[in-house]
């Protein structure tokens, strides 16, 4: 998530929260580090001094401040100037900015029931404090003036997007609307917020349970050791020592999906998974999915757009939603093919071992092990043991030094919210300090699911000081048994860069504005520097450097890394058009037109039987538990992985062609890419950067949906 009132504001973006019926916190009335001066390196959070109750004073306190700041634009008696109302408006908010920031960072990362309440209490205010803005008749007006005489006004490229994009903000956002309207879409804001905020309680409830509970150990057959040892801890930290669990998380269930012998075991979490939030009671989520939906139909029709995905593509690269429907029809239909040609080939396996089984659902992922380690002779759990976390960590980090110079060394005096939490200082070069980076990897209650950058200060210039940013990776990799090292599969060890590359368009960007900076770039491009920087993770030269045995100490076999090499084009079927179907779908129940609610089942099922999916295979997230969409800030806007794929796969290629740490080229990413943030078109960079325009051919071979070249 990205921060600054204007961000939140165009994106529609609201805090989520978990589930608790607990109630409001107790206000605390003394001294609240929250609107104190941080006094820690490089201005840091302090989180040794934050208590929960200090959130909701704080809260309110910032957005009277809030208030008072806008005031005094609306009432400044100069006519309107660039500096005087977009400059003064875009300098407004920084405390509540850095107050959500914290927030919704530990609400995400260490949430709690206390923190969960306030989440539920204070969603409806900033929504309503966000509407008060964007519906202010005279600010808007003040805005509307500076925007009329942009022309013949002598602007730079930075001041010329950010008066467009504020303007751009207010009409998104109602300031021409008339008083019902503007009533209207309020009370439309209000709800969502309430919605969205219910499905990510709802889900992180389910998610965080266990779903298998095992007391026999003949019932853990087929799995290796460090699986059973996570499952082993996972028990135990829910009160049942010397039994097995697994919860929803996927980085407990799809391990055991994926070497369990035991079928029965293997179909039952699998189904638990497929209907999460989706078996009546307080946290179902289907219900909740439809109102979103329809809500924001009504909020698109209200600004103008047929339907929300309109409304949100019009800020995008893709513009359009027939642009992405063309994108996923393209890859939709090799992806399926090659999905129905691996179905096959593991229902060959499954025959040539004489199980006697038609392959459903909950076989794809064990068969697909099997065939991979007949095919390639490669047992992802060979790798697993050169995949120590601290080590791929530390890789990261040496590729962007070989990259970019940069360095990071640890620092013990900053405060954190969890023992779990490293921060280093990241420095240029030159010598000089680029940030604070925060790394927070382990899985444990309270932490929602999945991986994530955010950041609890942007980059600006304020008063000529350049402000650099905090940036924080957050993970949820199992604990193994005390002593032990953290080992990741290949898609952890890959999610580590993944984040990273976030990490670093975050940290290296260098502008003017925050609300401009770093990730605050259309959502289509916002992961094509994450996706790049995966590129790094396998390439042979990079694992010889960092992948050894961590018992040993032995690098990694060159004959294995071939096999990984190898292996890459295993599964795409399966995995393109179980994220494709996910795409899909988020199109289709944001092009709705109707504003009548839909049962949603049976509306993901047409959706599902229109695009021919096989049963074998389930969208990577179906609506109840699709959080991106209906909780997060990717409605109609999942399709954006495969979107800045098309970007990354061809851009690396120019490094494939000259050399992965080519000096020029590394700079040139970075002075093109990563430190321009949202100032510039993301087509313009990337030609800079590229040349011209991005082909899809790479991305078509990379997937192994076209024979490769050569």
């Amino acid at each position: 998530m990205n921060h600054g009132w204007m961000t939140l504001i165009a994106a529609g973006l609201l805090v989520a929260a978990a589930c608790s019926n607990a109630p409001a916190p107790k206000q605390e009335t003394g001294e609240n580090p929250l609107l104190g001066g941080w006094t820690a390196y490089l201005g840091a959070p302090p989180f040794d001094a934050i208590r929960e109750e200090h959130f909701l004073p704080a809260f309110d306190a910032a957005m009277k401040a809030h208030d008072e700041e806008i005031e005094r634009i609306v009432a400044n008696p100069e006519p309107p100037t660039f500096a005087n109302t977009v400059e003064a408006l875009e300098r407004s908010g920084e405390l509540l900015d850095r107050i959500e920031a914290v927030f919704s960072n530990l609400n995400a990362a260490a949430s709690t029931e206390g923190l969960q309440t306030i989440a539920r209490e204070i969603n409806p205010k900033l929504s309503r404090h966000e509407d008060a803005i964007l519906m202010n008749g005279p600010l808007f007006e003040r805005i509307d003036a500076v925007w009329n005489q942009r022309k013949a006004l002598d602007l730079t490229p930075e001041q010329a997007m950010l008066l467009k994009k504020q303007h751009e903000a207010f009409v998104r956002g109602g300031a021409k609307l008339d008083p019902e309207a503007k009533k209207r879409l309020a009370e439309i804001n209000s709800k969502l917020s309430e919605l969205t905020t219910r499905f990510g309680e709802n889900l992180l409830k389910e998610m965080n349970a266990v779903a298998l509970l095992i007391t026999d150990e003949a019932d853990l057959a087929g799995l290796p050791q460090d699986v059973r040892d996570a499952a082993a801890a996972l028990a135990k930290a829910n009160g049942h020592e010397g039994a097995w669990a697994f919860n929803l998380q996927r980085t407990s269930w799809t391990p055991f999906l994926q070497y369990s012998e035991r079928r029965d075991l293997r179909r039952k979490l699998f189904e638990a998974y497929t209907s999460l939030c989706a078996n009546g009671g307080d946290t179902d989520n289907r219900r909740i999915a439809s109102e979103i939906a329809a809500l924001r139909v009504e909020r698109a029709n209200l600004l103008g757009y047929p339907t929300h995905a309109d409304y949100v593509l019009e800020d995008t690269m893709a513009k359009t939603p027939a642009a992405v429907n063309d994108l996923l029809d393209r890859l939709w239909t090799p992806a399926l093919g090659r999905a129905k040609t691996e179905r096959a080939a593991l229902q060959a396996i499954a025959d040539a071992r004489g199980d006697g089984i038609t392959v459903a659902a909950w076989d794809w992922w064990y068969y697909a092990e099997k065939l991979r380690a007949k095919r390639y002779a490669f047992d992802e759990s060979e790798v697993k043991p050169y995949l120590q976390l601290e080590k791929v960590r530390q890789a990261a980090f040496d590729t962007a030094h070989r990259l970019w110079g940069i360095t990071f060394t640890p620092r013990d005096d900053v405060p954190v919210w969890d023992p779990d939490v490293t921060v280093y200082e990241v420095k240029d070069a030159d010598g000089s300090t680029l940030g604070l980076f925060y790394t927070d990897y382990s899985a444990r209650d309270g932490k929602r699911g999945g991986a994530w950058m955010d950041n609890f200060r942007q980059q600006w210039i304020e008063d000529g000081k350049d402000v650099r940013p905090l940036i924080v990776n957050v993970c949820n990799f199992s604990k193994p048994k005390p002593g032990e090292p953290v080992l990741l599969s290949l898609d952890e060890a890959s999610t580590i860069f993944h984040e990273f590359g976030h990490a670093m368009h975050g940290m290296l960007t260098r502008c003017h504005y925050r609300s401009l900076s770093g990730t605050n770039v259309d959502r289509d491009f916002v992961e094509f520097p994450s996706q790049m920087m995966e590129n790094w993770a396998f390439a042979p030269e990079v694992m010889r450097g960092y992948a050894r045995h961590y018992e040993t100490g032995e690098p990694i076999p060159d004959a294995l890394i071939e096999k990984i090499q190898k292996a890459k084009l295993f599964n795409q079927g399966f995995m393109t058009t179980e994220y494709l179907a996910a795409s899909i779908l988020d199109m289709a129940w944001h092009t709705i037109t109707d504003t009548t609610p839909k049962e949603a089942m049976p509306f993901e099922a047409s959706v599902m039987r229109r695009i021919g999916i096989i049963p074998e295979i389930a969208p990577r997230y179906r609506t109840p538990y699709f959080a991106h969409i209906f909780s997060g800030g990717y409605s109609a806007g999942y399709y954006s992985y495969v979107w800045a794929e098309v970007l990354d796969a061809d851009a690396f290629e120019a490094f494939r062609e000259k050399g992965l740490f080519d000096p020029e080229l590394a700079r040139s990413y970075r002075e093109n890419i990563l430190e321009k943030g949202g100032t510039v078109e993301p087509m313009e960079l990337y030609v800079r950067f590229r040349g011209r325009k991005p082909e899809i051919e790479p991305l078509l071979e990379r997937r192994g949906l076209v024979p490769a070249k050569g």
